[in-house]
């Protein structure tokens, strides 16, 4: 009688063991997603990214330095993958109890669904991004030339295209002067038919950071443009992030497109406007299209943020609530306090004109719309007459008051018309999908015109006269109605 091998009891103790730890582990992960008021799991599998870095920096660049932290520890996200964990719940099950035939395919399958999610959302976007059907209905917008970008049209000629039915109307929409880029950039704008991501750093105010969690096919299958000037440009030479003779400019995932801030505006801040907002004009072709502040750095999957929280939930739009501010009146507040925008006297004359034009605070009857202020770092749209329309009428109100888009946002989304489908989602989402970092920081640089050395002087801070405060010297403001409600208080 052969003699009989086995594996020593104590190793398969072990593996036991470790198999019931990772089974109870497992468990405890699928009751929490399920059952959990918070969830906030994001996939993390060695098979899904691309591992290797985008773009090797110099070390004294310093792009992952002074990263804000965040006061959240769970979140309410809706951008996790859910599924994964039955299948090695089962696959544990059939190792502890002997079942090994069809343990590794189990095992295999499950490796499988994990990352079976991107490329049903990678199928998705490319049939939606395929369908000829997509721009039924079309803006058609305003031509000429103007002495400035936008056109530096009145309150009530603005207020006019606010109700938008006739397809026959022209809008206006900014470009009435050349925006300065060259044609070589021009052309791969234009051929840029599916998603893209776009960004912005005007007067070297921000660093240029690398996308994460990117899938082995949204390079292939997304645009990603950073749009710069000449000041930023140059920082870049010095930190040796281009060389100085190439032509067309790319940095890891972005292609850099330099613009000639001259025969712009003098606001830098303004100028990031242009891409921030008009995006659905310089990239005609495209379906889909994310913005990020350059002091973001994007951690999720631009194909799954769009899928998640703009096709999934039948938006036109999508973006992060303000963690703190509900009111436009608020952020208009601490836009004064904190001196984000140098002229306070034009912050009033902007509420009492707003107010006066039918802005109120939010209240519930606003619903579906949970909040008038958004954190709109992260704007996330699909094409279309509604959010074009929305795109439009905010820039020409930026270009009448201010780039501060917060305080016109609530003003343009209620007053327009057709109404923007609008998905305004939790502070938490925001800060599981991005990471924020500080601006860069310059000797003798102010916040209030967003200019700094090396560019226009910063402007100094235009307090507001008391005579906003009254209407034909008698109390009380237009905006009085507006403030007595945001307190609670009857107008009387």
């Amino acid at each position: 009688m052969g003699k009989v091998t086995s594996t020593p009891l104590l190793f398969q103790s072990k593996l036991v063991c470790f198999s019931l730890l990772y089974l109870f582990t497992s468990l405890f992960l699928a009751l929490y997603t399920s059952l959990s008021q918070t969830k906030c799991l994001f996939r993390s599998s060695p098979f899904d990214p691309i591992q290797s870095p985008l773009f090797s920096y110099p070390p004294n660049y310093g792009e992952h330095k002074y990263a804000i932290p965040t006061q959240r520890k769970s979140c309410s996200s809706p951008v996790y993958f859910s599924g994964t964990l039955l299948f090695f719940f089962l696959a544990q099950f059939l190792f502890i109890f002997g079942i090994w035939s069809v343990y590794p395919w189990i095992l295999v399958i499950g490796f499988w669904f994990l990352w079976s999610d991107y490329w049903k959302v990678l199928k998705e976007i490319q049939n939606l991004c395929k369908n000829s059907s997509w721009n039924s209905s079309v803006l058609r917008y305003m031509q000429g030339k103007s002495e400035t970008f936008g056109g530096s049209f009145s309150t009530q000629n603005r207020i006019s295209y606010f109700v938008h039915y006739n397809e026959s109307t022209e809008i206006p929409c900014g470009f009435l002067k050349k925006f300065p880029v060259s044609d070589s950039d021009r052309t791969a704008m234009e051929e840029c038919r599916g998603l893209v991501v776009v960004s912005a750093i005007f007067n070297d105010h921000d660093k240029i950071r690398q996308p994460k969690g990117i899938g082995s096919k949204t390079l292939e299958n997304v645009c990603f443009f950073m749009f710069i000037d000449e000041i930023t440009l140059k920082g870049f030479y010095q930190h040796h992030l281009i060389p100085e003779k190439s032509e067309n400019y790319k940095i890891g995932a972005w292609r850099v497109v330099k613009v000639l801030s001259k025969g712009l505006y003098k606001n830098p801040a303004m100028n990031g406007v242009i891409p921030k907002y008009l995006v659905h004009r310089l990239f005609p072709n495209a379906k889909f299209s994310i913005w990020v502040d350059a002091k973001m750095q994007l951690m999720v999957d631009p194909l799954l943020l769009i899928h998640t929280l703009v096709v999934n939930e039948k938006a036109d739009m999508a973006i992060s609530k303000h963690p703190y501010y509900v009111h436009t009146m608020e952020e208009a507040m601490e836009t004064a306090r904190w001196k984000k925008w140098w002229d306070v006297d034009g912050l009033k004359r902007q509420m009492e004109t707003y107010c006066e034009n039918g802005l109120l605070p939010w209240t519930p009857d606003k619903l579906p719309y949970p909040s008038d202020v958004p954190d709109s770092a992260l704007i996330l749209r699909k094409h279309g007459l509604r959010s074009n329309l929305f795109s439009c009428l905010l820039f020409n109100e930026m270009e009448a008051f201010n780039p501060r888009d917060q305080l016109a946002f609530a003003y343009v989304r209620d007053l327009m018309s057709p109404r923007l489908k609008l998905n305004m989602f939790s502070v938490e989402v925001f800060e599981q999908i991005a990471v924020e970092y500080r601006h860069n920081l310059k000797p003798g640089v102010g916040t209030s015109g967003g200019e700094s050395k090396g560019g226009p002087k910063t402007k100094k801070t235009k307090r507001a006269g008391n005579d906003l405060l009254y209407v034909n010297g008698s109390c009380c403001s237009k905006c009085q109605r507006y403030l007595l409600e945001m307190w609670g208080e009857s107008p009387g």
